[in-house]
């Protein structure tokens, strides 16, 4: 399987603290049958000072380190990126990093009010070029009153990124909720871990995976951790890509 979304890197964002913790992260996921994690930790001007320059800097230490310890994990980059007015020119101008140097960027709005011109702002990015990927739309307190704005964004260009732990409980009910209908309506371009830790949030695609495959087939929720992550590090086409 391939991760698209994690914090794994230490000490850059609130995911892994220390190296260990990412190697334990590692080991933990490469046992759960990942094989690629993006490294993907928050750029989020004021708070997590990230760009594609350190982002990358962090990513060999780490995989350096994951080849000594004898650790069969790849890492590729990519960030968590909060919708700011100056995304688009810090994403033409190489300071933003898409996933895997991709047309893909992981765009994370806030998780308790709707940004204003979220729609207009989510355009813009497929105008220019881009395809957001937005992450974990269920765990959005303001959901209930916008799943029809997202299913409308779909149709405009953007992607979907649900949480697997979102489908197991560990978000609670609601996200339960919310991340089985983005799912099961067939709203949900990619399952990934959100992995911050290597205790509560830990790097588990399987589990997630298991009620996807409930719900779609395993032959359809396949698509969410293989072949739909590997069409993104390859660059294909959204229409390609979607279709995968």
């Amino acid at each position: 399987m391939i991760d698209l979304h994690s914090h794994i890197l230490p000490g850059i964002d609130d995911g892994a603290k220390t190296l260990e913790i990412s190697l334990e992260m590692a080991r933990l996921a490469v046992a759960d049958g990942i094989h690629t994690m993006a490294c993907t930790p928050h750029i989020y001007p004021g708070l997590y000072i990230n760009d594609a320059q350190g982002i990358v800097h962090a990513r060999d230490a780490l995989q350096l380190a994951l080849d000594a310890q004898g650790i069969k994990l790849r890492l590729v980059t990519g960030a968590d990126v909060h919708l700011v007015p100056d995304l688009l020119a810090g994403l033409r101008g190489g300071r933003v990093p898409t996933l895997n140097g991709s047309r893909y960027v992981l765009l994370e709005p806030s998780h308790h009010v709707a940004p204003p011109r979220f729609e207009e702002s989510v355009f813009q990015l497929v105008a220019a070029g881009y395809t957001p990927v937005i992450t974990h739309p269920e765990r959005l307190t303001w959901i209930e009153t916008h799943y029809p704005v997202f299913v409308g964004m779909i149709r405009q260009g953007a992607w979907m990124q649900v949480t697997a732990g979102a489908l197991t409980g560990m978000f609670g009910p609601r996200a339960k909720y919310w991340g089985e209908k983005f799912i099961g309506e067939g709203h949900t371009h990619l399952l990934a871990t959100d992995a911050h830790s290597n205790r509560r949030r830990v790097p588990c695609l399987s589990e997630g995976l298991a009620v996807a495959q409930r719900l779609l087939g395993h032959e359809e929720a396949a698509r969410l951790v293989l072949e739909r992550p590997q069409s993104i590090l390859d660059d294909l086409s959204p229409g390609a890509a979607a279709g995968v």
